[in-house]
C-alpha cells in the first residue's frame, strides 16, 4: 500500500522485488521491472553518477536522499529520491517521487534569477549614470585645458600656459581617485598590504583630519595600547578614514565631536554566522563615531551602494562608504553602520590581525632618486605608457630594455644580460604580469620586480606575494613616485 517505490535490488542493478507503486507513478509492472537492469531505466544524464552512488552502497555506504531520473513507461522522466541500505546481498530501497519539488525550485530559481537581474540592471544603470556626470565633467576640464594650452602656444602667449596646465592635471587626479573608488567598491583595486601600526598612522593623520573637520568640530581619538598590527594597505586605509571624517563632518552641519578609537576584537563563531563573509578571527577595529544627524534603516542600509548620498548635487560623489566598503571586504575584513536619527553614526572598519611587525612606510619626497647605471626591464603593452616609463627610467640614469609582453620579455630574462629590476604591467596579453613573475623568478630567483597595475581581475593583492622584493605601484602614479620606488627596491 505504500505510495513510495521499494525494493529490493541485486548485486547486477535488477529489483529481484518491488511493490506496485511502480506501476502507479512510473507505469512498470513488477516482471517488466525485474527484466530491465536500473541503469536502462535512468536518464542518460544520470548514469554516471548514479552508478558511483550504487558501488558505494554495495560496499557498506548508504544512500541517503540520492536523486535521478526514471523513464515512465508512456515517456517523460521523474525525479526520485532515494534512501538505499545493503544487507544480506540486497540493497533494499525506498524512492519518493520528487518531481514537483523540483518543479517548484526551478520556477523559484528562475525567478529569483530574473529578480536578480532586473535589480542588476537598475545598479548598472545608476552606475553608469553618476560614472557618466562625473567623468564628462572631468574630461571637458581636461580637454578643453589642453585646447587652451595649444591656442596659446599657437598665439606665441606663454604667460597663461601653466594656469592650464594645471588645471588638466587636477582634473586628471581627480579622475584618477575616482576611477580607485569605483575598483575600492568592485574590489578590483590593487592592494599592498602589509603590517601596520594602526595607531601610528591615524596618529599621523591627526592635523589633517582636524584641518578638515574645521573648529566647529571636536575631535578626539581613544587609540588602544597594545594594538595588534592589522594587515592592510596603509594609503588605502588613509583614503578610507578620510572619507568617513568627511561623511562625519558633513552629518554634523552645526558641530559636534567626533571619535576615532582602535581596539583588538575577536569575532566568534556566533557573529560570523549573522554576518555572512565574515571569517571568525582576530581583528583590529578602527571606528569613527559622531554626534550628527544619523540616518534611518532603510536609508543606512544603501548607505554602501555607489553614487547612494544624501548630500545636495555637486557635495558629493556617494562614493565614500561604498570605497570603504570595498576595501574592507577585499583586505579580507568587514564593515558595520550602526546609526540613529538624531543620535549620530558608527562605521566600524574590521581589519584582519597581521602576526608580523609593523613595517615603516616610505614615501617620495622631491626629486626622484637618481640611478647608478643599473639595468632595468620594463614590461608594457601599451605603448604610450612604456614609452614615458622608459624615458623617465633613462633620464634618472638608468639602462633600460623594453618589452611589449611576456614573449618579448622571457627570452632576455633567459639570457645572460644584466637586470637589476623588472616592472611589469600586472595585466598582460598572453601571459599575465603574475605568471610572468614567477617565469622571471625560476630564472633569477633574486630578481626584484616592481608591478604597475590600476586593475586587475582577481583583485591584485601583494600580500598574496610571500617573497621579498616584490612591490606593486598602482596607476596613475607620478613619475617621481615611480623613481623612488625604483630606488627603494633596487637598494634594499
Amino acid at each position: 500500500m505504500s505510495p513510495d517505490l521499494l525494493g529490493a535490488l541485486n548485486a547486477q542493478g535488477y529489483f529481484e522485488t518491488s511493490n506496485p507503486a511502480w506501476q502507479s507513478v512510473l507505469g512498470w509492472t513488477e516482471a517488466e521491472l525485474a527484466s530491465m537492469s536500473i541503469f536502462e531505466l535512468l536518464h542518460p544524464d544520470d548514469r554516471e553518477h548514479t552508478r558511483a552512488g550504487f558501488e558505494l552502497t554495495l560496499v557498506g555506504q548508504p544512500a541517503i536522499r540520492f536523486e535521478n531520473r526514471y523513464r515512465c513507461k508512456v515517456g517523460g522522466y521523474r525525479w526520485i529520491s532515494w534512501v538505499g541500505i545493503y544487507e544480506d546481498g540486497f540493497v533494499y530501497c525506498t524512492g519518493r517521487d520528487v518531481t514537483a519539488e523540483r518543479a517548484k525550485e526551478i520556477e523559484l530559481a528562475s525567478a529569483q534569477e530574473a529578480l536578480r537581474q532586473s535589480q542588476k540592471m537598475e545598479a548598472i544603470g545608476h552606475l553608469t549614470g553618476g560614472i557618466a556626470h562625473d567623468f564628462n565633467n572631468l574630461l571637458t576640464a581636461i580637454i578643453g585645458s589642453l585646447s587652451m594650452v595649444r591656442r596659446r602656444m599657437a598665439a606665441k602667449r606663454p604667460e597663461d600656459i601653466q594656469k592650464f596646465m594645471d588645471a588638466a592635471s587636477s582634473a586628471a587626479l581627480r579622475a584618477a581617485a575616482l576611477t580607485h573608488r569605483l575598483l575600492a567598491f568592485a574590489r578590483r583595486q590593487p592592494l599592498d598590504s602589509k603590517p601596520n601600526d594602526i595607531n601610528r598612522l591615524i596618529a599621523g593623520m591627526e592635523e589633517l583630519l582636524r584641518r578638515t573637520l574645521g573648529e566647529r568640530i571636536e575631535m578626539q581619538l581613544r587609540l588602544a595600547a597594545d594594538l595588534w598590527t592589522a594587515l592592510a594597505d596603509a594609503n588605502q586605509l588613509e583614503n578610507a578614514v578620510l572619507n568617513l571624517v568627511i561623511n562625519a563632518r558633513d552629518a554634523m552641519p552645526a558641530g559636534g565631536r567626533l571619535t576615532i578609537e582602535t581596539a583588538n576584537v575577536q569575532l566568534d563563531a556566533g557573529y560570523s554566522s549573522k554576518n555572512d563573509g565574515v571569517e571568525a578571527g582576530d581583528y583590529v577595529l578602527v571606528s569613527v563615531s559622531d554626534t550628527g544627524v544619523g540616518m534611518k534603516p532603510e536609508v543606512a542600509a544603501k548607505a554602501i551602494e555607489p553614487f547612494f548620498t544624501t548630500k545636495q548635487v555637486g557635495e558629493g560623489t556617494g562614493l565614500g562608504l561604498s570605497m570603504t566598503y570595498g576595501f574592507a571586504k577585499q583586505s579580507r575584513g568587514h564593515l558595520q553602520i550602526d546609526s540613529e536619527v538624531g543620535s549620530g553614526t558608527t562605521v566600524k572598519v574590521y581589519l584582519p590581525r597581521a602576526l608580523q611587525e609593523a613595517v615603516i612606510q616610505g614615501t617620495a619626497a622631491g626629486e626622484a632618486p637618481r640611478g647608478q647605471g643599473e639595468t632595468l626591464l620594463v614590461v608594457e603593452d601599451d605603448t604610450t605608457v612604456r614609452l614615458i616609463i622608459s624615458e623617465v627610467l633613462k633620464e634618472l640614469g638608468y639602462r633600460v630594455l623594453v618589452a611589449a609582453d611576456a614573449r618579448d620579455a622571457i627570452p632576455m630574462l633567459k639570457s645572460d644580460c644584466q637586470i637589476d629590476l623588472m616592472i611589469s604591467d600586472a595585466v598582460l596579453p598572453h601571459i599575465d604580469g603574475r605568471k610572468l613573475a614567477e617565469i622571471a623568478r625560476a630564472a633569477r630567483p633574486e630578481l626584484r620586480i616592481l608591478f604597475v597595475t590600476g586593475y586587475a581581475e582577481h583583485a591584485f593583492n601583494r600580500g598574496d606575494f610571500l617573497d621579498a622584493g616584490i612591490e606593486i605601484l598602482t596607476k596613475p602614479f607620478a613619475l617621481e613616485t615611480l623613481g623612488y620606488r625604483v630606488r627603494m627596491l633596487i637598494e634594499r
